[in-house]
Formats: structure tokens, C-alpha cells, sequence
């Protein structure tokens, strides 16, 4: 069996979601909206990229998205932006991030879970 495959579905879906956090990263300056529903559509995000380029299953899909997520804020733990001498570009503190924070890891496991919920729904539908 073939790793690799594309799904437009995913993909498309994958461009919104990108889109979406986008119009959040530049627009939205607040405390809930930009650093938690921001982090469950990141994971959302990771996940469809994954579904709309590999075979792999729903779970292994989520946890594979979760476990980024968890890596990403690992990163901000230690300061990996300024480790890799990032600490000048927009882009890089702006995907990183800089802050550390534990209510973000309630955030990525929201994304994983919300990502399994639709795409079972989105199955059950047909």
C-alpha cells in the first residue's frame, strides 16, 4: 500500500482552515479567540494536512497532529526561536510562538478530539 495520496477533500479543506488562521494571526488581538481557538484550529490544521497527503487512519492522523502541537509548545518551553537564532522574523514567532503556556495543550487535545468528532460525522453523512 501506497503512504502517499492526495485528497482534494482534506486539501481543500486544509486551505480553509490555513485561511482562517491567517485572518486570526493578522486581525484578531484578544485573550481567547487568538491564543485557544487559534491553537485548536492549529491542530485541526496539521491534521487535515496530514489526511490530505497520507493514508494513515482518523487516530494516527490526530495524535500525529497533537504530538506536533506538543513539540511546537516544547519549542516555547526552551526558547526555540531565539535557539535558532529566529528571534527577527514575523513568520517564525508567529508559527513557534514565544510564550509557553499549559492551557494550550487543553487547546491541542480540544483540536484532536473536535478533528476525530467531524471526521467520523463527516463519514456517518457519506
Amino acid at each position: 500500500m501506497k503512504l502517499f495520496r492526495f485528497h482534494a477533500g482534506y486539501a481543500l479543506l486544509t486551505l480553509l482552515v490555513f485561511v482562517i488562521e491567517v485572518l486570526i494571526a493578522l486581525y484578531v488581538r484578544d485573550r481567547f479567540v487568538r491564543p485557544y481557538l487559534g491553537d485548536v484550529l492549529a491542530v485541526i490544521l496539521v491534521y487535515l494536512g496530514l489526511r490530505a497527503v497520507l493514508r494513515i487512519g482518523v487516530a494516527t492522523a490526530a495524535a500525529a497532529a497533537f504530538a506536533v502541537a506538543v513539540a511546537v509548545e516544547l519549542g516555547q518551553l526552551i526558547g526555540i526561536v531565539h535557539l535558532l537564532g529566529l528571534s527577527h522574523s514575523p513568520v517564525a514567532r508567529t508559527v513557534l510562538g514565544m510564550g509557553f503556556e499549559a492551557w494550550d495543550f487543553v487547546a491541542y487535545a480540544a483540536g484532536a478530539g473536535i478533528a476525530i468528532l467531524a471526521d467520523a460525522a463527516c463519514r456517518r453523512r457519506g
